[in-house]
């Protein structure tokens, strides 16, 4: 299975490689050829992680299995160290699937780009952006975690600054220097680390659980590597390039920042803040807590202000924000250090990446469709009307915005019960009159996410269909998109249904990691 996880990552990088020799003279046929191979390099790719969760032995989810280990930097002992666990599993099928699936949609619906783009260029930036988010759950060296963490984030500057729209740049701009910047902080943390307990190891980091670093330390570290994380995550007030990087970016550019990347972030503390620098984490398990709590309510009122007429709210930037109040649940789960919690955290990464994939999918198709995402301009007098215009892309929207907001049964539900069960009742040595607010706090939210997302669902979905429309036909679901969105819609019905498939895969393995693993 080394093997297997080893082409994981190759393949992906040996693909991106390819799109440099020319795909043909005739820039049509070589454009093709280009959209068609990302889509062959990331179904196979998928294949390999498919393959990998089958091989994957869930009796014994808790120990790394897949692993590769050989020196690559002997001079600081940084080694080449692959490996999955019950965490890192669900993370990596997530992201091969999202990525196969928008280079599937992107064959029908390539996004525009400034000037005379070279689609040769996306698909290799589409690829090399999958070996970064595939490596970043797989390596177990923090020195590897770091490299692979930079490595998305020149492809996305440019699937942004090229193929997006409107103030496209800035937000590009804005977006590599929050993240360039947390990422420096962040390593100046995972150096310390290394340097003070001799080994950027993570397993071995682990299973000290703390032993040999100080408490100043750990609390120093912890520190670095939270601010670094906590803008990926991203956690309030770290959030502001958020939304415009979503309101910028193409379709399956949305798609991959809100589905993969604000992953990394979450991942990246459950991974390596929890085990390594124990003490310090539950030193600023407190205030990520509190900053958590605010996240989710800040997140649900902007998206209130952005839905409410008038407004002339962009629905991008609308599902941008509830991307911060959703995450806020996520971190809500780490700050209780408890097995529940810190699963509910997991649960929910998954959970948001199958649904706000969808959503922004779904979003793309109705700006592709009226020419905009300004809700005062789609829903006009009445509303949008898609129930009765198109019906199933109506259906998909309103499936999707009821997952979001928790609907029990769907996967949305169970990641946000289980940080604030975890919320609670915290670890040993946290306040609980503290997180028991923060669990109201998020309480709130969930009333004010299922406000939003149903005033979105009145003024897109329902109306007269035979009002004045910016367009006089307005197709539904065609078969790419119908390819596309169906695993994303199948899947959030599965989670929800069947949350064991996750939480019997991700429980062994957060206690392992919290006890000292």
């Amino acid at each position: 299975m080394n093997a297997v996880l080893i082409a994981l990552l190759l393949l992906p990088l040996a693909g991106a490689a390819a799109t440099l020799v020319p795909f043909g003279a005739d820039r049509a046929t070589a454009d093709r050829r280009a959209l068609w191979f990302g889509t062959g390099v990331t179904g196979a790719t998928l294949a390999l992680a498919v393959a990998l969760a089958i091989g994957f032995d869930q009796d014994r989810p808790a120990v790394m299995q897949a692993v590769t280990n050989v020196r690559w930097i002997p001079a600081i002992d940084v080694r080449l160290h692959l490996g999955v666990d019950g965490i890192s599993l669900p993370l990596l099928v997530l992201t091969a699937l999202l990525t196969f699936l928008c280079a599937l949609y992107s064959t029908r619906r390539l996004p525009a780009g400034e000037g005379v783009p070279s689609v040769q260029s996306f698909t290799g930036l589409l690829l090399l952006l999958e070996v970064g988010m595939l490596a970043t759950f797989a390596v177990l060296d923090l020195v590897l975690f770091f490299v692979a963490f930079e490595v998305v984030l020149i492809p996305m500057y440019f699937l942004i600054a090229r193929w997006g729209s409107g103030a496209k740049v800035p937000a590009a701009n804005r977006f590599i220097l929050y993240t360039l910047l947390g990422s420096a902080v962040m390593l100046l943390g995972f150096l310390l680390i290394g340097f003070k307990a001799g080994t950027f190891d993570m397993t071995r980091l682990a299973a000290a659980h703390g032993d040999g670093l100080s408490h100043t330390t750990q609390v120093v570290a912890a520190l670095a590597i939270l601010l670094g994380l906590a803008v990926k995550a991203p956690a309030w007030p770290l959030h502001s390039w958020l939304p415009d990087a979503h309101t910028a970016a193409p379709t399956v550019g949305s798609v991959l920042l809100a589905g993969v990347l604000l992953k990394m972030g979450t991942y990246g503390l459950v991974r390596v803040l929890l085990p390594v620098v124990p003490e310090g984490a539950a030193t600023f398990a407190p205030y990520l807590g509190a900053f958590a709590a605010v996240g989710i309510v800040y997140g649900s009122l902007a998206c209130l202000a952005l839905a409410r007429q008038g407004a002339k709210g962009d629905l991008k930037r609308l599902i941008a924000y509830s991307s911060v109040g959703h995450m806020g649940f996520v971190l809500l789960g780490i700050a209780s250090l408890t097995p529940a919690g810190v699963n509910g955290a997991l649960f929910g990464n998954i959970a948001h990446g199958l649904i706000t994939g969808l959503l922004f999918f779904l979003v793309g198709a109705v700006k592709d469709r009226y020419g905009t995402s300004d809700l005062d301009t789609l829903a006009g007098a009445t509303g949008a009307a898609l129930y009765g215009r198109a019906p199933r892309i109506g259906a998909l929207l309103a499936f999707a915005a009821v997952a979001s907001l928790g609907l029990p049964g769907l996967a949305g539900f169970w990641g946000e019960l289980l940080a604030m069960f975890g919320a609670f009742d915290p670890a040993a040595g946290l306040s609980r009159p503290a997180f028991v607010t923060y669990m109201v706090l998020a309480g709130v939210g969930t009333l004010l996410t299922a406000g939003y997302l149903l005033v979105v669902v009145r003024r897109v979905c329902m109306g007269d269909p035979k009002q004045p429309a910016l367009v006089t036909e307005l197709p539904d679901i065609k078969a790419y998109e119908a390819a596309s969105w169906t695993p994303l819609a199948a899947l959030t019905l599965v989670a929800g249904l069947w949350p064991a498939l996750l939480l019997s895969l991700s429980d062994p393995a957060v206690k392992h990691l919290l006890g000292g693993g």
